[in-house]
């Protein structure tokens, strides 16, 4: 009898080991199908990416510059993406019907967050299966339902919006930043802001007002959808430019670097003003338009706020940047350069995330603490550093701007928020083309009549030409699809930016032969800012000298270094014009030789020579024994960041130049733009 009751307990507890073993063996085989699927989704944005890579070379070989990069990507993302979604799949996704509780309250336009889902401990999952204790199980939000039969590869093959802004866009912002010429920035600042911040304010505006209007006269299921902030938010997101298939082709045919500096500067410019200014009326929709009625309280509102959060994410990319060049400047982590080079990266990244945080904008951010990186920081860094941060944010820059345009093409066959409107696209092409000009011609007209020299018309043509939409205007658009006005914003915007990345992109230099704009002008390329004593090492080592662009002038007064002082061009830049600097960029120089570069870097003159002599203990403290003991003999050199103030009255003249290199000239010349701080 005891016999028998052992034997029927063992029993008892084999068969339940076995069934919660079988449940847990049913949920690895779960996770494994997951994790199979998720690395087939990473597999197959690599293989794009690879393929993408391989295309490149093969057209830079045969010399075809009718299609770029970023084209390619696109193409190739719309070919996977509509295998993806035709091919079919036998992994669909498990669901089950649930309703809300009776008396449950929420907010049915913003959904809850999270739903609990609770299994009774008397309800079995299967027929057959013994009761199971009480679970719950949490389910996270992720937006509408359109396609109930969508199945698991769909599914993975699209991303988190907020994945693009906390890690796709932040290195390609950082690296324009960083790797912006600032020389030719600096020559064209006006330009530039009139363009980027007013320019792209008013495209906004001019492409909300038209496509309100055009969606007035369209089918009345989508009209009632739409306000006019909808469609001041669409003139937002639509107005910034991502012109790199553009740029790549001016880089390769040596186009004017005053051009260049125009549609790249702006280009950098209005994606961090067009997030701002879709937070901007964001903020207006929820604090101040409860009755869908205009207010100028509120309208007055949103520009104190797109000022403000646009100020003040400036300030933290700028801080952030000037902190980490007085962390590499008074400390000796230079001595270990892997180590120097992490804190370079996570302090720039830190930059992006403190913005966040603060409810700022982490664009603004970390594309102005790459600007103070590149200018600072990078002067205090080891040649080891250099190379290996420049390398880096340009390889980080180049598989982040592919990728997102590989998604694009992917997204449009397997994201399920999209709504196809052939009258809402069109609209949105002819308007998004209205806006391009708006920007470029009434302001540039407005430009030239105080700018020397004038802005060409072919150089306007080229601008509005240059309006690629790119990563900037995407992620906007994807970060919210909630509603059908949103959806149709989304496919727009990604056939706008296909269109123009491959159409416009691929038509560039026939634009510029059309348009008469030469090439063939001089690099475009703009020499880092080294030490004096690398330029002995070029000699010591038997290779030639580097064309340092001096301003070096003869004795009858021509030009023999590659920059004419005063002009607002290289030689063979393009404008016959040689306008000068713009006051701001010249009290900016004054003001960053003698107090700023002295501060965050190890330039000369030292800070006890330029601060009045109350301030000497504190310059004391903050100048360096480097900068004692480097001596005067530091060459400035006509670079990015020297060219600021290389009018100065009280910078030195002229240097034997016998002194730098023995035979280098054989004509007697001086030297203009010679400073004892660093370049």
């Amino acid at each position: 009898m005891n016999r028998n009751v052992v034997f029927t307990f063992f029993l008892f507890c084999f068969v339940t080991i076995c069934r919660g073993s079988g449940t847990d063996i049913a949920l690895d085989a779960k996770a494994t199908l997951l994790h199979r699927i998720d690395s087939l989704n990473l597999l197959i944005y690599t293989c794009l990416l690879t393929l993408t890579v391989l295309t490149i070379w093969v057209f830079k070989h045969r010399r075809v510059s009718w299609l770029h990069e970023t084209g390619l990507a696109v193409i190739y993302g719309l070919i996977v993406g509509a295998i993806i979604r035709y091919a079919g799949s036998t992994n669909h996704i498990t669901h089950i019907n649930v309703n809300p509780e009776p008396g449950t309250t929420y907010n049915l336009s913003v959904p809850p967050d999270m739903l609990r889902f609770h299994f009774p401990a008397s309800l079995p999952i299967t027929p057959g299966d013994s009761p199971i204790a009480n679970k719950t199980y949490a389910y996270s939000f992720r937006g509408e339902i359109v396609n109930v039969e969508q199945n698991e590869i769909d599914l993975k093959a699209t991303f988190d919006p907020e994945i693009f802004f906390n890690i796709i866009l932040p290195p390609i912002i950082f690296h324009a930043g960083y790797c912006l010429k600032r020389k030719y920035f600096f020559r064209n600042l006006g330009a530039i802001l009139t363009f980027a911040m007013v320019g792209t304010a008013l495209s906004a505006l001019v492409i909300g007002a038209l496509m309100y209007g055009c969606v007035q006269l369209m089918p009345a299921s989508l009209a009632s959808s739409f306000t006019f902030l909808d469609t001041l938010y669409f003139g937002a997101l639509i107005s910034p430019t991502d012109p790199l298939t553009v740029l790549a082709i001016f880089s390769q045919l040596k186009v004017d670097v005053n051009l260049y500096a125009m549609i790249f500067g702006e280009s950098v410019l209005n994606d961090a003003v067009a997030l701002v200014l879709s937070g901007a009326i964001q903020n207006y929709e929820t604090r101040y338009s409860h009755d869908g009625g205009f207010e100028i309280s509120g309208f007055l509102g949103a520009i104190g706020d797109f000022i403000g959060i646009f100020s003040l994410s400036l300030l933290v990319g700028a801080l952030m940047g000037c902190l980490t060049a007085l962390m590499t400047k008074f400390t000796h982590v230079r001595d270990w350069p892997l180590l120097e080079s992490a804190l370079f990266v996570l302090m720039s990244y830190a930059a992006f995330l403190i913005a966040e945080v603060c409810e700022l904008t982490g664009v603004v951010a970390v594309l102005f603490c790459g600007i103070c990186q590149a200018h600072y920081t990078y002067n205090n860094l080891s040649s080891d550093s250099r190379n290996r941060t420049k390398q880096l944010f340009e390889l980080l820059n180049f598989l982040a701007e592919n990728f997102i345009f590989t998604y694009i093409g992917v997204s449009m066959f397997t994201f399920p928020k999209h709504h196809f409107d052939p009258w809402f696209i069109i609209a949105g092409f002819i308007t998004s083309m209205l806006g391009r000009a708006v920007n470029i011609y009434p302001l540039s007209f407005l430009l030239n009549l105080g700018r020397k020299p004038p802005i060409p018309v072919n150089f306007q043509h080229m601008l509005f030409f240059s309006g690629l939409r790119g990563a900037m205007s995407f992620a906007l658009a994807i970060r919210n699809t909630v509603s059908e006005a949103r959806q149709a914003m989304l496919t727009t915007t990604s056939m706008i930016v296909i269109a123009t990345v491959v159409l416009q992109g691929g038509a560039a230099t026939h634009a510029l032969d059309y348009l008469r704009i030469p090439t063939g002008q001089g690099s475009n390329e703009e020499s880092e800012a080294l030490p004096y004593r690398d330029l002995y090492h070029a000699t010591d080592t038997g290779e030639s000298p580097p064309d340092i662009g001096l301003g070096l002038r003869n004795l009858d007064g021509s030009q023999s270094g590659n920059c004419d002082r005063g002009s607002d061009t290289p030689r063979g830049g393009g404008d016959a014009g040689g306008g000068q600097k713009a006051r701001l960029a010249r009290v900016w120089g004054a003001l960053d030789s003698r107090l700023l570069k002295p501060l965050l870097t190890h330039a000369r003159p030292p800070l006890t020579e330029t601060l009045p002599a109350f301030m000497r203990p504190v310059a004391r403290l903050l100048t360096t024994t480097h900068q004692y003991t480097q001596g005067d003999n530091t060459l400035r050199r006509t670079d990015s960041d020297s060219d600021l103030c290389i009018d100065d009255p009280q910078i030195p003249s002229s240097i034997d130049p016998q002194q730098l290199w023995p035979g280098l000239v054989d004509t007697r010349i001086s030297v203009e733009g010679i400073t004892g701080s660093n370049i």
